[in-house]
């Protein structure tokens, strides 16, 4: 009860000096606000960022010729465009030697293509993929109705095609599509099988891609049109970073590296590339850091000056409260709770605006709401720091004050 009615004495006091608490108030929600605001922007972006690269399957690793995230400067991206493209037949190689991973794939990738049946196509944005058989539990690929590839539709040149659901879509709306003929590039395929859907990512959908078998691909667009990707899938987790260091190994011999030379390929995991993105997205959440503690530093330098002001002015009745009893403590208690009252309004209008305007900037991305409850009680815990940090010295010159001094105060 006396909690309470501490809480009630410092509202009135503060609905007493409206102006002075407004603008104290506002250092408060500017520094909390710009806190809670950029960290619910990057959790957001983070979330939908782990669901893309989360793209390849469990304990599955990717050789590939670019980095995940190119950074560097323009001679280092330079360098790495000149790395020769990874070829079918060094994959093959490179599969004889890894008897230690449960299955190894390759991929090969052609972006912008235009699929038709009939009178009706697609827009020119469908991914087409030229993959082995082990290229789907590695990409956690689920065909739902039909069939995938296999090693025969590879050795063979199969003109066979398993869809994206988009493409379904677009092109057979409610008809199965297993069994028809589409066209590619000229090409006629006959579709086998269709994959279940993956939803989108950053408002992005993840289903608008077709998969033939790569030497069907090859023999449509070349063997050189475009570096192939390797996949690996370990047995379990707990050999999962040994089998890297072997694959690494491995491959390096089937294209030749010396001894001493750097790489001319890159290992891509998801462990990895959420890595590198937090690298790119920490110098934006510093920033907000130290936007919002210079905002907190003069928030809570206001909080002072306006309890230094609050202890001038009742100073008649802190004389009163001591001359009928009222201890040091209850005195120092008192002014500290006021301190951290004016600090919790402040810094949970702070938090309501951040996580709103958070998410209203989320959504122009595309990516998915989230309420950082971990940023909320950061949030609320650094204001009741600043309540008490700040609000300690005026609270103690107020509970030493002398009564008799005090109640002669005009």
């Amino acid at each position: 009860m006396l909690i309470i009615e501490i809480i009630k004495v410092a509202l009135t006091s503060l609905r007493a000096n409206r102006l002075r608490s407004l603008l104290t108030i506002l250092g408060i929600i500017v520094g909390i606000f710009s806190i809670i605001a950029i960290s619910t922007v990057i959790e957001m972006l983070q979330k939908s960022i782990e669901e893309g690269v989360s793209s390849l399957g469990q304990n599955t690793f990717q050789i590939q010729k670019y980095p995940a995230v190119r950074t560097g400067s323009a001679a280092e991206r330079a360098k790495i465009r000149n790395r020769p493209d990874i070829t079918l037949e060094e994959f093959y190689r490179f599969k004889e030697k890894m008897n230690e991973a449960k299955s190894v794939a390759a991929e090969q990738w052609n972006f912008g293509r235009r699929f038709e049946v009939g009178n009706k196509e697609t827009n020119p944005n469908v991914q087409l993929a030229g993959v082995t058989p082990e290229a789907f539990p590695n990409n956690k690929w689920v065909v739902e109705d039909g069939r995938g590839f296999n090693d025969r539709d590879v050795q063979s040149y199969n003109r066979s095609i398993v869809l994206g659901p988009d493409i379904v879509k677009a092109l057979f709306g409610s008809i199965n599509p297993v069994g028809q003929e589409v066209k590619v590039d000229g090409h006629k395929l006959t579709v086998v099988g269709v994959l279940e859907s993956q939803g989108d990512v950053f408002g992005q959908s993840q289903d608008n891609f077709a998969i033939i078998p790569i030497t069907t691909f090859q023999s449509f667009y070349g063997k050189r049109s475009n570096s192939v990707n390797i996949t690996v899938m370990t047995f379990s987790k707990e050999d999962y970073m040994s089998l890297i260091g072997v694959a690494e190994g491995y491959f390096r011999t089937v294209r030749g590296v010396p001894a001493g030379e750097e790489n001319d390929f890159d290992i891509r995991t998801n462990e990895q590339v959420l890595g590198q993105i937090n690298d790119i997205t920490s110098g934006v959440r510093i920033g907000s850091y130290v936007i919002g503690g210079i905002a907190l530093l003069a928030a809570g330098i206001g909080i002072m000056n306006i309890m230094l002001v609050s202890v001038t002015e009742r100073t008649r009745e802190i004389g009163i409260r001591k001359a009928i009893g009222a201890k040091k403590v209850n005195i120092l208690v008192q002014f500290i709770i006021e301190a951290i009252v004016l600090s919790l309004i402040g810094g949970i209008i702070g938090i309501f605006l951040g996580v709103g305007a958070g998410n209203v900037a989320g959504s122009f991305l595309n990516a998915e709401a989230v309420l950082p409850i971990d940023w909320i009680l950061i949030g609320i815990f650094l204001c009741m720091a600043i309540g008490v940090g700040f609000g300690t010295y005026p609270a103690y010159k107020a509970s030493n004050l002398d009564p008799i001094e005090a109640l002669r105060f005009e």
